[in-house]
């Protein structure tokens, strides 16, 4: 995946569509340089953990996070995202390529509790539709909940 970077006003729109609050764990998987988990922790005080496979982006959204005061709030893992642990996110929220988004879902229904908020910048799931589309300055958002039990035309 290349780094594609979101503007800010994409950020507060994905943060704001998920209602995130001080009590979440904001995830932010292919996090890049580390601001929308810095910017949930600015703005509504919540945890934010990003995950991101390449160093150089890592150690720029460490740097960010210092800057911006809120490393105490914030973790930036250098990890592949196909490999991570993210059961503990209250809010899941990705800018990532629709077949990627598509090769995640499981892992969203199998690693998350039920009443966790997904939020996608640009890309559906196809065929799990959102309950509901936010759209800032062209960009298409989506936000979904993860169900009680996973809808059998969903299962891979």
């Amino acid at each position: 995946m290349p780094f594609v970077v979101s503007p800010e006003e994409t950020v507060e729109g994905m943060l704001e569509l998920a209602g995130v609050s001080r009590a979440d764990t904001v995830y932010d998987l292919g996090s890049g340089d580390g601001r929308i988990p810095i910017t949930a922790a600015k703005q509504y005080s919540a945890r934010g953990v990003g995950i991101e496979i390449k160093p150089d982006l890592v150690q720029r959204a460490r740097k960010r996070a210092k800057l911006a005061g809120v490393q105490d709030l914030v973790e930036f893992r250098r990890q592949d995202l196909f490999k991570a642990n993210f059961s503990d996110a209250t809010v899941v929220t990705m800018y990532l390529f629709p077949e990627v988004n598509l090769k995640l879902r499981p892992m969203l229904f199998e690693q998350l509790a039920p009443g966790t908020r997904v939020v996608s910048h640009s890309f559906d799931m196809d065929g799990w539709a959102p309950d509901s589309t936010a759209n800032v300055d062209g960009d298409v958002l989506y936000l979904w909940t993860i169900p009680e039990e996973t809808p059998d035309h969903l299962q891979e």
